[in-house]
């Protein structure tokens, strides 16, 4: 009978075009290995999406199984099951192993024979499981081990200017996505197919813009009436009326990379109270895009919309932050949370990072209203103050749609 390996190395194909030069990876890999240098680690593993996307280049699709990166002072190579064969090699800068499923803990095997044993290894504190470091601990016998996630997270929220291209892309995909949405606006129009609408335009604009891309993930939140109140809601079947309220979500995905774009909208008329409230969030939206420029600080921005709202009495009806980093995320992985808008959040705001602002209102069912209200674009922060990236127009001289 053949012996049957725990790993192999399956270099099937040619490598594709990844979504960056190697020269970014190769800098995004020194730069941890200064990280792992200061922390005193020989090796770290990876095994958030996030992570092994931003220093590999492969994102990987989990679906129960486990999939890593160990990167060491002279290599950099992802760990893949054999039901993905050739793809994560093709797909990663740097080695690839692959790791077979006839026997329990072939995964950390291949790991081990990247790092070795008993040594200072990396992990993500914030992402393996506690049967993960039981099983790194047994298999690995690292001489102690050192969270290496803060650090990872504090490299990625200052973006180079290859991402920060990227992300120019991916707003005005954005766009792309908000304009067919708001021409398929119409009374009797289900949620559902305006949502096609805009994920179709956006597909189509990244397959034409990213030939040698990997397309998967872009999606679109649009929400009515009720709908609205939560920022995360899914789209449902309810057909549209006039009057109603309505959340214009779009977020195209560019190899891991998120961006987006919210607005308020309204079908054919909008009532005044809800017309003052949407005013009122708009003022909020231009204030705090206002306040974003180098040397303020997460905490001091949002303190400041907080009492730009409570001076108009709606402060009660702040739904979240007001805004976040953007780079390699998804809802389903992903996030910078040293770089968002919130009281508890001091991290200072410095070129080369990218942040939203999107302050969203919630007036609960009954009251005049009664909806959700969000604006939101994504800002760079330069030098001397911050550029808007996102070009789709909010507010009701535009929004007022069908």
């Amino acid at each position: 009978m053949t012996a049957r390996p725990d790993m192999y190395r399956f270099h099937n194909g040619e490598k594709a075009g990844l979504p960056f030069a190697e020269i970014e990876y190769e800098a995004r890999l020194k730069e941890l290995r200064r990280h792992l240098d200061e922390a005193g680690a020989e090796a770290v593993v990876f095994t958030s999406m996030h992570a092994v996307a931003y220093y590999s280049g492969f994102l990987y699709c989990a679906f129960g199984r486990q999939y890593g990166l160990v990167v060491t002072s002279s290599e950099c190579v992802t760990i893949s099951a054999g039901i993905d064969a050739g793809q994560p090699w093709r797909r990663c800068h740097g080695d690839n192993i692959t790791y077979t499923d006839w026997r329990r803990d072939n995964f950390w095997r291949a790991v081990r024979s990247v790092t070795g044993e008993n040594r200072v290894v990396g992990y993500e504190g914030d992402h393996l499981t506690l049967s993960g470091r039981d099983r790194m601990e047994d298999f690995l016998k690292p001489l102690t081990m050192v969270d290496m996630a803060p650090a990872s997270m504090r490299q990625r929220m200052q973006k180079s200017p290859a991402e920060i291209a990227l992300i120019r892309e991916g707003a005005r995909i954005a766009d792309v996505g908000g304009y067919a949405i708001r021409d398929a606006v119409k009374e009797g129009t289900r949620e559902i197919d305006v949502a096609m609408t805009g994920r179709d335009a956006m597909e189509l604009e990244i397959a034409r813009s990213f030939p040698e891309a990997e397309y998967r993930d872009t999606w679109v939140w649009f929400q009515s009436g009720l709908n609205t109140d939560g920022a995360h809601n899914p789209v449902t079947s309810r057909k549209l009326h006039r009057g109603d309220i309505l959340s214009l979500n779009t977020f195209p995905m560019i190899s891991g990379y998120y961006t987006a774009l919210e607005r308020t909208m309204f079908v054919g008329d909008v009532d005044q109270a809800s017309r003052s409230i949407w005013t009122a969030n708009v003022g909020a939206h231009e204030f705090g895009m206002s306040l974003l420029k180098p040397g303020a600080s997460c905490a001091g921005v949002t303190c400041a919309i907080n009492d730009f709202l409570a001076e108009r009495d709606l402060l009660q009806y702040r739904t979240f932050g007001y805004g976040h980093s953007f780079g390699i995320l998804s809802h389903y992985y992903g996030r910078e949370a040293g770089l968002e808008l919130r009281e508890d959040i001091d991290t200072v705001l410095q070129p080369g990072m990218v942040i939203s602002m999107e302050p969203m209102l919630t007036i609960p069912q009954g009251q005049p209203g009664a909806g959700g209200y969000r604006e939101h674009d994504i800002l760079l922060i330069t030098e001397d103050g911050s550029e808007n990236i996102t070009g789709y127009p909010y507010g009701p001289d535009f929004n007022i749609v069908g």
